[in-house]
């Protein structure tokens, strides 16, 4: 019994994260892979039996598991990003959440002819969207703009929202109360139970990191452990008030300024990959295809109205007087896939309403279900190609963050530009920051180093990092704060300079970005090389560059700083990667003075 629980429980993990590497490989959302891989190794060969493996405990870790996510999701919302946006969140989740549940129930009852109680269910079930799946699709799809902002709070706060309504339906089914205005009491003492309970879990927790009550490698796991106790002891307190309070506690910890929460938040954020991969595996190794013989041709009517009618309509009327542009307005409208919330919400509801003979409650696993599978499909399918023919997202962009903004960083910035490449520039000098605003370039006067400075500069269009200031060590700083963003192979800094070419005082790779360049050419060397604009040269590989013999023309001096290939992509010559070029590129060398 025990090998066949641990055989099961790693063949789950083992399928997630091989579903997330296939998904990276293929440039394919993460979550079709995940569903697809959990039917294979479910009801199609039965090698994983989630109920078997895990019995009574499936529901309470999957509770657990959500609770983990939305208080990963969060930690990464800012209060600052709701003066921008707050109106249009604020009336997705209150005005478009209610007008999709009516709607919902609406269709429901009449489409699929269901009576008119479990139709409200399905309708409150079905407004949740989730951040398991919004998040790993913004994640593929990276939008530009205020949607990628917007989506996330929407995704992670309808989730409390549509489970405290389907709370509601349920228990009037169940005990044959009106929705009167104490549902409405009930809804808020949710609301209310749960930011209490959650402020006072972050309370803790920054009093103890605070007072350093608690070792650095026990800072995870213990914020960990208070997210847990803050969600079962919310929910005893209030039912269903657990998720707003680790929301709640989320949000407390992201936006107070007093300790370091970054090394909380990169350990959520691994552990949100594994669990996201693990919950879509168990949600498609659960099903039985024999609980799909009662669905027919109207269910797919059901499933188009719900994508192309009552989402639409919610959010253009939930945007009115927002701001947001019609394409803005558009994409929003097209990310509302259903994720394991809704799964696990109408399995437990299920159980109970089965449990009483309720009529019709036989239907809400297998259209929700269908809802859950289409709408990942369908949404994660073909939201990159939405973004990109509305302009709100670039296929691998190639633009580049530069950290210095000193004179030949300046004249490196503009041979960029000139090349059609987007750069941003950022100093915290306000001489060298007047400079480059005067030569045209788009420049900030920050310090990169800022905890926020991702949510001042604009990055839309820049997918690559270089640091060329004169201090290896903010060099790597900046870099490792950058990691997560751009990713390991697209962060690169200068070579350290004489003064630490000692590899006892060098960062080790694990700290640093990629070299630029020639190991050679580090700050001192670029400053005192590359005086001028004539000092940067342009070549075509197979017409200058070969035909002319470049080495010979230019001399043994000349050294390769970047390249751009016939599809206009960006390629940094760095001190781990041999000189490569290829017929029709552009190459950009330095020709010393």
């Amino acid at each position: 019994m025990n090998e066949h629980f641990l055989i099961g429980i790693a063949s789950i993990i083992v399928a997630g994260i091989g579903a997330q590497w296939l998904a990276w490989r293929l440039k394919l959302p993460s979550i079709i892979l995940l569903l697809g891989l959990g039917f294979l190794a479910g009801p199609i060969t039965g090698l994983i039996r989630p109920d078997e493996v895990l019995g009574p405990l499936l529901f309470p870790l999957v509770s657990i598991s959500v609770a983990i996510i939305l208080f990963e999701g969060g930690l990464g919302l800012r209060l600052h990003d709701l003066r921008q946006i707050g109106g249009a969140v604020f009336n997705l989740v209150s005005v478009g959440a209610l007008m999709s549940w009516a709607l919902i129930a609406f269709a429901a009852r009449y489409i699929l002819g269901l009576n008119s109680t479990i139709a409200t269910l399905l309708g409150a079930i079905l407004v949740v969207t989730g951040p398991t799946v919004i998040l790993p699709l913004l994640r593929h799809v990276r939008p530009s703009g205020r949607v990628g902002n917007i989506l996330k709070w929407e995704g992670i706060v309808i989730d409390p929202v549509g489970a405290a309504l389907s709370v509601l339906v349920f228990e009037y089914i169940l005990l044959g109360q009106a929705l009167t205005p104490g549902a409405v009491f009930f809804f808020l003492k949710s609301i209310f139970t749960g930011g209490l309970i959650g402020w006072a879990g972050a309370w803790i927790i920054l009093t103890l990191l605070r007072k350093y009550w608690v070792p650095d490698y026990l800072h995870g796991t213990s914020t960990l452990m208070m997210v847990i106790i803050i969600f079962i002891l919310s929910n005893l307190i209030h039912r269903e008030s657990g998720l707003f309070a680790v929301i709640a506690m989320g949000v407390v910890l992201a936006n107070q300024r007093e300790v370091e929460v970054q090394h909380i938040v990169s350990f959520k954020e691994n552990l949100g990959i594994l669990i996201i991969s693990t919950l879509f595996i168990i949600l498609g190794a659960r099903l039985d295809f024999r609980d799909f013989h009662i669905l027919r041709w109207n269910y797919l009517a059901f499933i188009l109205v719900l994508v192309f009618f009552i989402r639409p309509l919610s959010v253009f009327l939930s945007t009115v007087k927002s701001g947001l542009d019609i394409k803005e307005r558009i994409f929003i409208a097209w990310m509302a896939p259903r994720g394991i919330v809704a799964a696990a919400i109408v399995s437990i509801f299920t159980f109970e309403l089965s449990a009483r003979g309720v009529p019709g409650s036989e239907y809400l696993v297998p259209v929700t279900f269908l809802v859950i599978i289409s709408t990942v499909i369908i949404y994660g399918g073909t939201s990159l190609f939405v973004a990109r023919r509305l302009g709100l997202s670039r296929t691998s962009p190639q633009g580049v963050l530069i950290m210095g903004a000193h004179r030949w960083a300046r004249l490196l910035a503009r041979k960029l530009q000139d090349e059609n490449i987007k750069v941003v520039l950022v100093d915290s000098n306000p001489v060298s920051a007047a400079l480059a605003q005067e030569e045209g370039l788009h420049v900030y006067e920050e310090n990169i180093l800022d905890p926020d400075i991702e949510e001042t500069i604009n990055l839309d269009g820049i997918g690559r990092f270089v640091a060329l200031t004169p201090n290896d060590e903010a060099n790597s700083l900046a870099v490792l704060h950058f990691r997560e963003l751009f990713g390991r192979p697209e962060i690169y800094q200068l070579a350290p300079g004489k003064r630490v070419k000692d590899q006892t005082l060098t960062m080790p790779p694990s700290l640093r970005g990629r070299y630029l360049f020639d190991p050679e050419m580090n700050y001192d060397f670029l400053a005192a090389q590359m005086m001028r604009p004539e000092n940067l040269k342009t070549a075509t590989v197979g017409d200058e560059a070969k035909e002319e013999k470049f080495w010979t023309r230019y001399g043994p001096d000349a050294r390769p700083l970047f390249l751009i290939n016939e599809r206009q992509e960006l390629k940094w010559f760095t001190a781990d990667e041999k000189f490569s070029a290829q017929k029709g590129d552009r190459l950009i060398f330095l020709v010393p003075s």
